[in-house]
């Protein structure tokens, strides 16, 4: 049986979830003189960046001509390309490396399922393009998370059914995603917001044994 591990990367490969919030800060600062509450940042956590800043303008109660959303959308992705020039492998959060060794050790194909255009790049300056076999790209599946598309592309990317693989996420967007997918979600943070198959509170508690015999279990 062919069997995958697909993973989104802000938040659990690495907390590059920081420098999108700065970014999201700044560019509401400096154009609209306005600072963005934590609880409205929360929410965009596994959105894509055009779902991100509908959800911000949304909420800041902000109207923006389709020309100067395109314009905010391509600057927040330059602020926060510029944030991540010191990025390297200290960035990987604690546990992931061996996670990833374990899993291809166990004849894991690895997929990423990130909504991040820039996710090529960050896996480069992590070190870590060559663990991953595929990386799905968010700008050609339909919809983003909470739907499926991005997990199902990961999937596709290492030609494994959806059911044969396991995923990790950090959002419950991305937990929804995965599940409507039909594969088993891993979550990284408390279960109370996610709801996932299996939940652990960080990524240096993330126990592969006990994650492959709950999901043999359940199957």
């Amino acid at each position: 049986m062919t069997k995958a591990a697909l993973f989104d990367l802000d938040g659990v490969i690495a907390d590059t979830a920081v420098y999108h919030l700065k970014a999201w800060r700044k560019l509401i600062q400096d154009h609209f003189n306005q600072d963005v509450p934590d609880g409205l940042l929360a929410q965009t956590k596994g959105l894509s960046r055009v779902d991100s800043l509908n959800a911000i303008l949304s909420g800041l109660d902000l109207t923006v001509s389709e020309e100067e959303f395109a314009r905010l959308a391509d600057e927040k992705n330059d602020l926060y390309r510029q944030s991540l020039a010191d990025l390297n492998e200290q960035g990987i959060l604690p546990g992931i490396s061996e996670l990833l060794a374990e899993l291809r050790k166990k004849d894991f194909h690895l997929a990423l399922a990130s909504a991040s255009h820039n996710a090529p790049l960050i896996l480069e300056k992590l070190g870590l393009s060559d663990s991953f076999e595929a990386i799905a790209d968010p700008r050609k599946v339909g919809r983003g998370k909470p739907a499926p598309d991005i997990f199902l592309a990961a999937a596709k990317g290492v030609n494994c059914k959806p059911e044969n693989c396991i995923a990790f996420e950090d959002s419950s967007a991305g937990i929804t995603a995965i599940k409507a997918a039909g594969s088993y979600a891993v979550g990284i943070g408390k279960q109370a917001e996610l709801n996932a198959d299996i939940c652990f509170p960080d990524t240096t508690s993330v126990d592969l044994d006990e994650i492959l015999s709950n999901w043999q279990e359940n199957k």
